[in-house]
Protein backbone atom coordinates (compact mmCIF):
# COMPACT_ATOMS: atom_id res chain seq x y z
CA UNK A 1 0.00 0.00 0.00
CA UNK A 2 1.39 3.65 -0.45
CA UNK A 3 0.85 6.11 2.40
CA UNK A 4 -2.65 7.51 0.88
CA UNK A 5 -4.37 3.70 1.02
CA UNK A 6 -2.43 3.12 4.66
CA UNK A 7 -4.10 6.27 5.96
CA UNK A 8 -7.22 5.45 4.76
CA UNK A 9 -6.94 1.80 6.57
CA UNK A 10 -6.21 3.60 9.95
CA UNK A 11 -9.64 5.93 9.64
CA UNK A 12 -11.37 3.10 8.73
CA UNK A 13 -10.50 0.98 11.55
CA UNK A 14 -11.28 3.69 13.67
CA UNK A 15 -14.63 4.45 11.97
CA UNK A 16 -15.62 0.45 12.43
CA UNK A 17 -14.72 0.17 16.04
CA UNK A 18 -17.31 3.74 16.88
CA UNK A 19 -19.70 1.01 18.40
CA UNK A 20 -17.27 -0.82 20.72
CA UNK A 21 -15.95 2.84 22.27
CA UNK A 22 -19.81 3.55 23.40
CA UNK A 23 -19.50 -0.11 25.09
CA UNK A 24 -16.48 1.29 26.61
CA UNK A 25 -17.47 4.45 27.58
CA UNK A 26 -20.23 2.89 29.81
CA UNK A 27 -18.05 0.06 30.87
CA UNK A 28 -15.43 3.39 32.52
CA UNK A 29 -18.93 5.16 33.45
CA UNK A 30 -19.78 2.23 35.81
CA UNK A 31 -16.03 0.87 37.10
CA UNK A 32 -13.40 3.30 35.79
CA UNK A 33 -14.60 7.03 36.03
CA UNK A 34 -11.54 8.58 35.83
CA UNK A 35 -10.73 7.01 32.22
CA UNK A 36 -14.73 7.14 30.92
CA UNK A 37 -13.60 9.81 28.63
CA UNK A 38 -13.90 7.85 25.22
CA UNK A 39 -17.14 9.65 23.69
CA UNK A 40 -17.05 13.00 26.02
CA UNK A 41 -13.85 15.40 26.32
CA UNK A 42 -13.57 15.98 29.80
CA UNK A 43 -12.22 19.34 31.54
CA UNK A 44 -9.83 19.18 34.73
CA UNK A 45 -12.67 20.30 37.46
CA UNK A 46 -15.17 17.35 36.27
CA UNK A 47 -16.61 15.63 39.02
CA UNK A 48 -16.26 11.59 38.34
CA UNK A 49 -18.68 9.15 39.50
CA UNK A 50 -21.38 12.33 40.20
CA UNK A 51 -23.76 10.38 38.73
CA UNK A 52 -23.07 7.00 40.61
CA UNK A 53 -24.63 6.48 44.25
CA UNK A 54 -22.21 3.79 45.28
CA UNK A 55 -18.98 3.14 44.89
CA UNK A 56 -18.70 -0.40 45.60
CA UNK A 57 -18.11 -1.42 41.51
CA UNK A 58 -15.19 1.37 40.98
CA UNK A 59 -13.51 -0.59 44.29
CA UNK A 60 -13.69 -3.93 42.70
CA UNK A 61 -12.24 -2.66 39.89
CA UNK A 62 -9.30 -1.22 41.66
CA UNK A 63 -9.06 -4.27 43.53
CA UNK A 64 -8.56 -6.49 40.47
CA UNK A 65 -6.01 -4.18 38.90
CA UNK A 66 -3.97 -3.12 41.75
CA UNK A 67 -4.00 -7.19 42.44
CA UNK A 68 -2.79 -7.63 38.92
CA UNK A 69 0.59 -5.91 39.45
CA UNK A 70 1.20 -6.97 43.08
CA UNK A 71 0.77 -10.79 42.02
CA UNK A 72 2.40 -11.12 38.74
CA UNK A 73 4.76 -8.21 39.08
CA UNK A 74 5.85 -8.09 43.14
CA UNK A 75 9.06 -5.89 43.16
CA UNK A 76 10.06 -7.61 46.17
CA UNK A 77 11.10 -10.38 43.86
CA UNK A 78 12.23 -11.57 40.50
CA UNK A 79 9.18 -12.35 38.92
CA UNK A 80 10.31 -13.50 35.92
CA UNK A 81 13.17 -15.51 34.90
CA UNK A 82 14.69 -16.71 31.26
CA UNK A 83 15.07 -20.07 30.27
CA UNK A 84 15.33 -22.24 26.88
CA UNK A 85 12.64 -23.94 25.18
CA UNK A 86 15.41 -26.72 24.80
CA UNK A 87 15.66 -28.48 28.08
CA UNK A 88 18.74 -30.12 27.22
CA UNK A 89 20.39 -26.51 26.49
CA UNK A 90 20.25 -25.69 30.13
CA UNK A 91 23.21 -26.29 31.65
CA UNK A 92 24.71 -24.97 34.87
CA UNK A 93 26.85 -22.33 33.13
CA UNK A 94 23.51 -21.54 30.57
CA UNK A 95 21.76 -21.05 33.38
CA UNK A 96 24.50 -18.57 35.37
CA UNK A 97 24.22 -16.84 32.26
CA UNK A 98 20.33 -16.69 32.19
CA UNK A 99 20.91 -15.59 35.56
CA UNK A 100 23.13 -12.77 35.08
CA UNK A 101 20.74 -11.56 32.03
CA UNK A 102 17.85 -11.51 34.57
CA UNK A 103 19.64 -9.09 36.75
CA UNK A 104 20.47 -6.73 33.79
CA UNK A 105 17.06 -6.59 32.49
CA UNK A 106 15.37 -6.22 35.73
CA UNK A 107 17.34 -3.21 36.82
CA UNK A 108 17.44 -1.71 33.41
CA UNK A 109 12.90 -2.03 33.74
CA UNK A 110 13.18 -0.39 37.02
CA UNK A 111 15.33 2.60 36.38
CA UNK A 112 13.70 5.32 37.62
CA UNK A 113 13.35 7.22 34.24
CA UNK A 114 11.95 4.13 32.26
CA UNK A 115 8.58 4.82 33.68
CA UNK A 116 7.87 1.16 33.46
CA UNK A 117 6.03 1.21 36.86
CA UNK A 118 3.71 3.63 36.13
CA UNK A 119 2.66 2.48 32.57
CA UNK A 120 2.19 -1.23 34.00
CA UNK A 121 0.03 0.55 37.19
CA UNK A 122 -2.25 1.91 34.07
CA UNK A 123 -2.04 -0.56 31.86
CA UNK A 124 -3.38 -3.02 34.66
CA UNK A 125 -6.55 -0.95 35.29
CA UNK A 126 -7.26 -0.82 31.92
CA UNK A 127 -6.77 -4.46 31.41
CA UNK A 128 -9.11 -5.25 34.44
CA UNK A 129 -11.71 -2.96 33.30
CA UNK A 130 -11.58 -3.00 29.62
CA UNK A 131 -9.89 -6.61 28.80
CA UNK A 132 -6.81 -5.05 27.10
CA UNK A 133 -4.69 -2.28 27.12
CA UNK A 134 -1.71 -0.79 25.06
CA UNK A 135 1.92 -0.29 26.16
CA UNK A 136 4.90 0.58 24.18
CA UNK A 137 8.57 -0.41 24.61
CA UNK A 138 11.37 1.42 23.28
CA UNK A 139 14.54 3.03 23.68
CA UNK A 140 14.04 6.43 25.13
CA UNK A 141 15.58 9.31 22.96
CA UNK A 142 19.13 9.58 24.00
CA UNK A 143 19.39 6.05 23.43
CA UNK A 144 20.69 5.10 27.18
CA UNK A 145 17.71 3.55 28.70
CA UNK A 146 14.45 1.72 28.30
CA UNK A 147 10.88 4.07 28.02
CA UNK A 148 7.66 2.72 28.76
CA UNK A 149 4.41 4.12 28.18
CA UNK A 150 0.44 3.24 28.34
CA UNK A 151 -1.71 5.03 25.52
CA UNK A 152 -5.47 5.58 25.89
CA UNK A 153 -7.41 2.63 24.23
CA UNK A 154 -9.40 5.34 22.34
CA UNK A 155 -6.37 6.61 20.31
CA UNK A 156 -5.27 3.01 19.02
CA UNK A 157 -6.49 0.59 16.56
CA UNK A 158 -4.78 -2.75 15.22
CA UNK A 159 -5.46 -5.72 13.21
CA UNK A 160 -4.39 -9.36 13.28
CA UNK A 161 -2.40 -11.20 11.00
CA UNK A 162 -3.06 -14.58 9.66
CA UNK A 163 -1.38 -16.16 12.81
CA UNK A 164 -3.76 -14.63 15.17
CA UNK A 165 -0.96 -12.03 15.99
CA UNK A 166 -1.35 -7.99 15.99
CA UNK A 167 1.23 -7.16 13.10
CA UNK A 168 -0.86 -3.35 12.11
CA UNK A 169 -0.86 -0.42 15.21
CA UNK A 170 -2.06 2.80 14.21
CA UNK A 171 -2.02 5.33 17.57
CA UNK A 172 -3.58 9.14 16.75
CA UNK A 173 -0.82 11.13 18.50
CA UNK A 174 -1.44 15.01 19.26
CA UNK A 175 2.04 16.32 20.57
CA UNK A 176 3.06 20.39 20.93
CA UNK A 177 4.17 21.74 17.80
CA UNK A 178 7.54 22.47 19.66
CA UNK A 179 8.19 18.20 20.51
CA UNK A 180 7.98 18.20 16.80
CA UNK A 181 10.28 20.31 15.82
CA UNK A 182 12.43 18.91 18.61
CA UNK A 183 11.99 15.28 17.67
CA UNK A 184 11.70 15.54 13.59
CA UNK A 185 13.87 18.70 12.84
CA UNK A 186 13.93 19.72 9.33
CA UNK A 187 11.59 16.46 8.38
CA UNK A 188 8.66 18.59 9.54
CA UNK A 189 6.29 20.22 7.09
CA UNK A 190 7.42 24.26 6.42
CA UNK A 191 3.85 24.89 7.83
CA UNK A 192 4.87 23.13 11.02
CA UNK A 193 7.64 24.95 11.52
CA UNK A 194 6.40 28.20 11.12
CA UNK A 195 3.71 27.74 13.54
CA UNK A 196 5.83 26.18 15.85
CA UNK A 197 7.61 29.77 16.40
CA UNK A 198 4.25 31.62 16.97
CA UNK A 199 2.04 28.91 18.90
CA UNK A 200 4.93 26.51 20.14
CA UNK A 201 2.19 24.39 22.63
CA UNK A 202 -0.46 24.04 20.26
CA UNK A 203 -1.13 19.96 19.67
CA UNK A 204 -0.74 18.81 15.98
CA UNK A 205 -2.63 15.90 15.04
CA UNK A 206 -0.19 13.02 13.72
CA UNK A 207 -0.60 9.16 13.14
CA UNK A 208 1.98 6.74 14.33
CA UNK A 209 2.14 3.63 12.35
CA UNK A 210 3.42 0.31 12.91
CA UNK A 211 3.21 -2.51 10.12
CA UNK A 212 4.33 -5.63 8.63
CA UNK A 213 7.13 -4.72 5.97
CA UNK A 214 5.22 -6.27 3.16
CA UNK A 215 2.43 -3.49 4.21
CA UNK A 216 4.34 -0.45 3.03
CA UNK A 217 5.59 0.45 -0.17
CA UNK A 218 8.15 2.96 1.37
CA UNK A 219 7.20 5.65 -0.82
CA UNK A 220 9.34 5.76 -3.29
CA UNK A 221 12.51 4.53 -1.03
CA UNK A 222 14.12 1.00 -0.46
CA UNK A 223 13.34 -0.47 2.47
CA UNK A 224 15.58 -3.42 3.76
CA UNK A 225 13.45 -6.41 3.76
CA UNK A 226 15.61 -8.55 6.33
CA UNK A 227 13.83 -6.09 8.98
CA UNK A 228 10.31 -7.22 9.62
CA UNK A 229 8.58 -3.81 10.50
CA UNK A 230 7.93 -0.43 9.43
CA UNK A 231 7.92 2.81 12.02
CA UNK A 232 5.73 5.64 10.06
CA UNK A 233 5.10 9.12 11.53
CA UNK A 234 2.69 10.87 9.56
CA UNK A 235 1.59 14.68 9.94
CA UNK A 236 -2.47 14.12 9.38
CA UNK A 237 -2.93 17.66 8.50
CA UNK A 238 -0.57 18.30 5.74
CA UNK A 239 -0.44 15.00 4.67
CA UNK A 240 3.05 15.20 5.09
CA UNK A 241 5.30 11.45 5.89
CA UNK A 242 7.59 12.71 9.21
CA UNK A 243 9.47 9.74 8.94
CA UNK A 244 8.87 6.08 7.82
CA UNK A 245 11.95 3.57 8.49
CA UNK A 246 12.10 -0.20 8.70
CA UNK A 247 12.96 -1.68 12.33
CA UNK A 248 13.21 -4.55 13.89
CA UNK A 249 11.08 -3.43 17.19
CA UNK A 250 7.18 -3.68 17.28
CA UNK A 251 7.60 -1.52 20.20
CA UNK A 252 3.12 -2.06 21.05
CA UNK A 253 2.82 -4.56 23.47
CA UNK A 254 -1.25 -5.18 23.42
CA UNK A 255 -2.01 -7.65 26.09
CA UNK A 256 -5.82 -9.23 25.47
CA UNK A 257 -7.51 -10.92 28.20
CA UNK A 258 -10.60 -13.11 26.96
CA UNK A 259 -11.09 -13.04 23.02
CA UNK A 260 -13.95 -13.99 20.12
CA UNK A 261 -13.11 -15.33 16.81
CA UNK A 262 -13.57 -12.75 14.13
CA UNK A 263 -12.47 -9.57 16.22
CA UNK A 264 -9.66 -8.12 17.38
CA UNK A 265 -10.72 -6.81 20.33
CA UNK A 266 -10.69 -8.56 23.94
CA UNK A 267 -12.88 -7.96 26.80
CA UNK A 268 -12.73 -8.02 29.98
CA UNK A 269 -14.72 -11.33 32.01
CA UNK A 270 -15.18 -9.36 34.91
CA UNK A 271 -17.01 -6.27 33.97
CA UNK A 272 -18.94 -8.07 31.16
CA UNK A 273 -20.49 -10.14 33.78
CA UNK A 274 -20.76 -7.66 36.45
CA UNK A 275 -21.91 -4.52 34.14
CA UNK A 276 -25.71 -6.38 35.06
CA UNK A 277 -24.81 -6.43 38.77
CA UNK A 278 -23.41 -2.48 38.60
CA UNK A 279 -26.61 -1.11 36.89
CA UNK A 280 -28.66 -3.04 39.39
CA UNK A 281 -26.87 -2.08 42.70
CA UNK A 282 -26.52 1.77 41.58
CA UNK A 283 -30.97 1.47 41.48
CA UNK A 284 -31.00 -0.21 44.24
CA UNK A 285 -28.66 1.68 46.37
CA UNK A 286 -30.65 4.89 45.12
CA UNK A 287 -34.09 3.00 46.32
CA UNK A 288 -32.38 2.26 49.51
CA UNK A 289 -31.45 6.04 49.89
CA UNK A 290 -34.63 6.91 49.54
CA UNK A 291 -36.08 4.79 51.37
CA UNK A 292 -33.96 5.89 54.54
CA UNK A 293 -34.51 9.33 53.64
CA UNK A 294 -38.44 9.16 53.72
CA UNK A 295 -37.86 7.06 57.04
CA UNK A 296 -36.06 10.14 58.93
CA UNK A 297 -37.61 12.63 57.30
CA UNK A 298 -41.36 11.72 56.17
CA UNK A 299 -43.52 13.17 54.03
CA UNK A 300 -46.13 15.14 55.83
CA UNK A 301 -49.84 15.97 55.72
CA UNK A 302 -51.21 19.13 56.70
CA UNK A 303 -54.59 20.17 57.33
CA UNK A 304 -55.37 23.05 54.62
CA UNK A 305 -56.21 26.56 56.52
CA UNK A 306 -55.45 25.12 59.29
CA UNK A 307 -51.44 25.00 58.58
CA UNK A 308 -50.25 28.97 58.87
CA UNK A 309 -46.85 28.59 57.45
CA UNK A 310 -43.96 26.30 55.98
CA UNK A 311 -43.89 22.80 57.36
CA UNK A 312 -40.52 22.98 59.21
CA UNK A 313 -39.52 19.55 60.15
CA UNK A 314 -36.07 20.13 60.86
CA UNK A 315 -34.31 20.56 63.79
CA UNK A 316 -35.55 23.29 66.12
CA UNK A 317 -38.21 24.68 63.50
CA UNK A 318 -41.72 25.91 64.40
CA UNK A 319 -44.90 25.26 62.10
CA UNK A 320 -47.43 27.71 62.96
CA UNK A 321 -50.95 26.34 63.43
CA UNK A 322 -54.08 28.68 63.66
CA UNK A 323 -55.61 28.40 67.44
CA UNK A 324 -59.08 27.93 66.73
CA UNK A 325 -58.44 24.74 64.70
CA UNK A 326 -60.06 22.43 66.57
CA UNK A 327 -57.79 18.73 66.88
CA UNK A 328 -60.88 16.83 67.77
CA UNK A 329 -61.19 16.93 64.17
CA UNK A 330 -58.08 15.10 63.50
CA UNK A 331 -54.28 16.09 63.89
CA UNK A 332 -53.38 19.62 61.85
CA UNK A 333 -49.68 18.22 60.97
CA UNK A 334 -49.18 14.32 60.32
CA UNK A 335 -46.57 12.03 58.99
CA UNK A 336 -47.93 9.64 56.18
CA UNK A 337 -47.88 6.38 57.36
CA UNK A 338 -44.88 4.01 55.78
CA UNK A 339 -44.47 0.33 56.00
CA UNK A 340 -40.49 0.19 55.80
CA UNK A 341 -41.06 -3.50 56.89
CA UNK A 342 -39.74 -4.39 53.86
CA UNK A 343 -36.14 -2.53 54.16
CA UNK A 344 -33.84 -5.07 55.75
CA UNK A 345 -34.81 -6.75 52.78
CA UNK A 346 -33.66 -4.19 50.49
CA UNK A 347 -30.19 -4.37 52.34
CA UNK A 348 -30.12 -8.31 51.83
CA UNK A 349 -30.18 -7.88 48.23
CA UNK A 350 -27.64 -5.03 47.95
CA UNK A 351 -25.15 -7.28 49.75
CA UNK A 352 -26.45 -10.08 47.59
CA UNK A 353 -25.38 -8.01 44.87
CA UNK A 354 -22.13 -6.84 46.51
CA UNK A 355 -21.23 -10.77 46.70
CA UNK A 356 -21.81 -11.12 42.77
CA UNK A 357 -19.63 -8.34 41.96
CA UNK A 358 -16.39 -9.78 44.17
CA UNK A 359 -17.58 -13.17 42.23
CA UNK A 360 -17.36 -11.22 39.04
CA UNK A 361 -14.24 -9.54 39.45
CA UNK A 362 -12.53 -13.04 40.91
CA UNK A 363 -11.60 -11.56 44.09
CA UNK A 364 -13.03 -14.52 45.86
CA UNK A 365 -10.04 -16.99 43.96
CA UNK A 366 -7.11 -14.46 44.62
CA UNK A 367 -5.73 -16.04 47.94
CA UNK A 368 -3.79 -19.02 48.25
CA UNK A 369 -6.05 -21.74 50.61
CA UNK A 370 -4.96 -21.33 54.76
CA UNK A 371 -2.71 -24.31 55.95
CA UNK A 372 -3.78 -25.78 59.05
CA UNK A 373 -1.28 -27.29 61.44
CA UNK A 374 -2.53 -30.25 61.03
CA UNK A 375 -2.93 -31.21 57.72
CA UNK A 376 -1.66 -33.57 56.30
CA UNK A 377 0.57 -33.70 52.90
CA UNK A 378 -1.97 -35.20 50.51
CA UNK A 379 -4.41 -32.24 52.05
CA UNK A 380 -2.57 -29.74 51.24
CA UNK A 381 -1.96 -30.85 48.21
CA UNK A 382 -6.25 -30.98 46.83
CA UNK A 383 -6.02 -27.47 48.26
CA UNK A 384 -3.73 -26.21 46.01
CA UNK A 385 -4.91 -28.05 43.42
CA UNK A 386 -8.08 -26.67 43.69
CA UNK A 387 -6.84 -23.20 44.01
CA UNK A 388 -5.12 -23.60 40.67
CA UNK A 389 -7.96 -24.55 38.96
CA UNK A 390 -9.64 -21.47 40.45
CA UNK A 391 -6.99 -19.55 39.43
CA UNK A 392 -6.02 -20.33 36.32
CA UNK A 393 -8.42 -18.40 34.22
CA UNK A 394 -7.11 -15.06 36.07
CA UNK A 395 -3.53 -15.87 35.77
CA UNK A 396 -2.92 -18.13 32.52
CA UNK A 397 -3.43 -14.94 30.02
CA UNK A 398 -2.08 -12.19 31.63
CA UNK A 399 1.07 -14.28 32.45
CA UNK A 400 1.74 -15.18 28.10
CA UNK A 401 0.00 -12.37 27.50
CA UNK A 402 0.45 -9.24 29.12
CA UNK A 403 4.08 -9.96 30.77
CA UNK A 404 5.30 -12.77 28.14
CA UNK A 405 5.18 -9.78 25.46
CA UNK A 406 6.41 -6.83 27.87
CA UNK A 407 9.64 -9.40 28.45
CA UNK A 408 10.84 -9.79 24.77
CA UNK A 409 9.84 -6.53 23.91
CA UNK A 410 12.64 -5.52 26.26
CA UNK A 411 14.99 -8.76 26.11
CA UNK A 412 15.10 -7.92 22.08
CA UNK A 413 15.78 -4.42 22.81
CA UNK A 414 18.18 -5.04 25.42
CA UNK A 415 19.90 -7.61 23.15
CA UNK A 416 20.48 -5.24 20.48
CA UNK A 417 21.74 -2.90 22.10
CA UNK A 418 24.89 -5.00 23.29
CA UNK A 419 23.05 -4.90 27.51
CA UNK A 420 23.74 -8.18 28.11
CA UNK A 421 27.56 -7.98 27.20
CA UNK A 422 29.47 -9.20 23.74
CA UNK A 423 27.16 -12.03 21.84
CA UNK A 424 30.44 -13.94 22.11
CA UNK A 425 30.22 -14.16 25.78
CA UNK A 426 26.89 -16.12 25.45
CA UNK A 427 27.57 -19.82 26.24
CA UNK A 428 27.49 -22.18 23.30
CA UNK A 429 24.52 -24.05 24.50
CA UNK A 430 22.54 -20.69 24.30
CA UNK A 431 23.49 -20.14 20.70
CA UNK A 432 21.07 -19.72 18.37
CA UNK A 433 18.49 -21.20 21.23
CA UNK A 434 14.92 -19.62 21.70
CA UNK A 435 14.64 -17.72 24.85
CA UNK A 436 11.27 -17.43 26.96
CA UNK A 437 10.07 -16.51 30.33
CA UNK A 438 9.27 -18.29 33.10
CA UNK A 439 6.61 -15.79 35.86
CA UNK A 440 6.69 -16.59 38.90
CA UNK A 441 3.12 -15.88 40.67
CA UNK A 442 0.70 -17.51 42.75
CA UNK A 443 -0.12 -19.77 40.27
CA UNK A 444 3.39 -20.82 39.42
CA UNK A 445 4.16 -20.78 43.24
CA UNK A 446 1.10 -23.63 44.12
CA UNK A 447 2.40 -25.74 40.83
CA UNK A 448 6.44 -25.68 41.59
CA UNK A 449 5.47 -26.32 45.08
CA UNK A 450 3.99 -29.71 44.32
CA UNK A 451 7.13 -30.74 42.97
CA UNK A 452 8.24 -30.38 47.35
CA UNK A 453 5.11 -31.73 48.75
CA UNK A 454 5.32 -34.79 45.98
CA UNK A 455 9.28 -35.31 47.23
CA UNK A 456 7.92 -35.05 50.67
CA UNK A 457 5.31 -37.78 49.87
CA UNK A 458 7.76 -39.99 48.16
CA UNK A 459 10.18 -40.04 50.83
CA UNK A 460 6.83 -40.86 53.62
CA UNK A 461 6.20 -43.95 50.51
CA UNK A 462 9.69 -44.87 50.61
CA UNK A 463 9.89 -45.40 54.86
CA UNK A 464 6.65 -47.58 54.54
CA UNK A 465 8.47 -49.68 51.44
CA UNK A 466 11.56 -50.09 53.49
CA UNK A 467 9.83 -51.67 56.20
CA UNK A 468 8.51 -54.62 53.97
CA UNK A 469 11.70 -55.26 51.51
CA UNK A 470 15.22 -52.76 51.67
CA UNK A 471 15.34 -53.23 48.16
CA UNK A 472 13.25 -50.63 47.80
CA UNK A 473 15.64 -48.06 48.51
CA UNK A 474 17.08 -48.63 45.20
CA UNK A 475 14.25 -47.53 43.04
CA UNK A 476 13.95 -43.71 43.37
CA UNK A 477 16.77 -41.57 42.09
CA UNK A 478 17.53 -39.43 44.72
CA UNK A 479 20.27 -37.09 43.36
CA UNK A 480 17.44 -35.80 40.32
CA UNK A 481 14.61 -35.88 42.59
CA UNK A 482 16.19 -33.74 45.30
CA UNK A 483 17.79 -31.46 42.72
CA UNK A 484 14.03 -31.21 40.72
CA UNK A 485 12.55 -30.36 44.16
CA UNK A 486 15.35 -27.62 45.03
CA UNK A 487 14.76 -25.96 41.79
CA UNK A 488 10.83 -26.27 42.28
CA UNK A 489 11.50 -23.89 45.60
CA UNK A 490 13.50 -21.42 43.04
CA UNK A 491 16.99 -22.09 44.91
CA UNK A 492 19.50 -19.95 42.49
CA UNK A 493 21.56 -22.40 39.93
CA UNK A 494 25.13 -21.18 41.14
CA UNK A 495 23.79 -22.80 44.90
CA UNK A 496 23.86 -26.22 43.16
CA UNK A 497 26.56 -28.39 41.75
CA UNK A 498 26.43 -29.22 38.11
CA UNK A 499 25.76 -32.98 37.18
CA UNK A 500 29.25 -33.49 36.07
CA UNK A 501 30.39 -31.70 39.60
CA UNK A 502 28.52 -34.18 41.70
CA UNK A 503 29.43 -37.40 39.32
CA UNK A 504 33.34 -35.84 40.13
CA UNK A 505 32.34 -35.53 43.56
CA UNK A 506 31.06 -38.69 43.64
CA UNK A 507 33.74 -40.37 42.10
CA UNK A 508 36.17 -38.30 44.40
CA UNK A 509 34.21 -39.57 47.69
CA UNK A 510 34.04 -43.56 46.43
CA UNK A 511 37.92 -43.25 46.04
CA UNK A 512 38.63 -41.42 49.70
CA UNK A 513 36.73 -44.39 51.19
CA UNK A 514 38.14 -46.81 48.71
CA UNK A 515 41.67 -45.38 49.84
CA UNK A 516 40.33 -45.68 53.64
CA UNK A 517 39.12 -48.96 53.55
CA UNK A 518 42.76 -50.01 52.18
CA UNK A 519 44.45 -48.03 54.85
CA UNK A 520 42.17 -49.57 57.25
CA UNK A 521 42.83 -53.07 56.17
CA UNK A 522 46.72 -52.69 55.77
CA UNK A 523 46.76 -50.57 59.29
CA UNK A 524 44.92 -53.79 61.05
CA UNK A 525 46.80 -56.34 58.52
CA UNK A 526 49.85 -54.60 60.67
CA UNK A 527 48.67 -55.73 63.87
CA UNK A 528 47.95 -58.86 62.92
CA UNK A 529 51.36 -59.22 62.11
CA UNK A 530 52.64 -57.57 64.96
CA UNK A 531 50.89 -60.01 66.84
CA UNK A 532 51.59 -62.76 65.24
CA UNK A 533 55.36 -61.56 65.59
CA UNK A 534 54.82 -61.21 69.52
CA UNK A 535 53.39 -64.62 69.56
CA UNK A 536 56.25 -66.40 68.15
CA UNK A 537 58.99 -64.86 70.53
CA UNK A 538 57.25 -65.33 73.12
CA UNK A 539 56.99 -69.36 72.00
CA UNK A 540 60.30 -69.30 70.79
CA UNK A 541 61.39 -67.96 74.56
CA UNK A 542 59.38 -70.33 76.61
CA UNK A 543 61.00 -73.26 74.20
CA UNK A 544 64.48 -71.84 74.58
CA UNK A 545 63.43 -71.97 78.43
Amino acid sequence: MDIKLLVATVQDLFTKRSSLVSRWQEIGDNFYPERADFTVNRTLGDQFAEHLMTSYPIQCRRELGDQIGSMLRPTSKEWAKMETTDRERQSNEAKRWLEMADGIQRRAMYDRKSQFTRATKEGDHDFAAFGQCVLSVRLNRNLDGLLYRCWHLRDVVWMEGEDGEVNFTARKWKPYLKDLVTIFGGKNHQKVMDAALKTPFKEHECLHIICDIEMFDGNGEKANRKLPYWTIYYDVPNNHILEAIPTWNKEYAIPRWQTVSGSQYAFSPATIVALPDARLIQAMTYTLLEAGEKATNPPMIATKDAVRSDISIYAGGITWVDQDYDERLGASLRPIDQDYRQLPIGLDMQQDSRLMLRQAFFLNKLNLPERTPDATAYEIGQRVQEYIRGAMPIFEPMEMNYNGQIMELTFDLLMRANAFGSPFDIPKELQGAEIQFRFESPLHDAIEMQKGNKFMEMKALIREAVELDQDALTLPNMTEALRDALMGIQVPAKWLNTPQEVQAKVEQNAEQMQMAQTLAAAEQGGKAANSLAGAEKSMSEVNSG
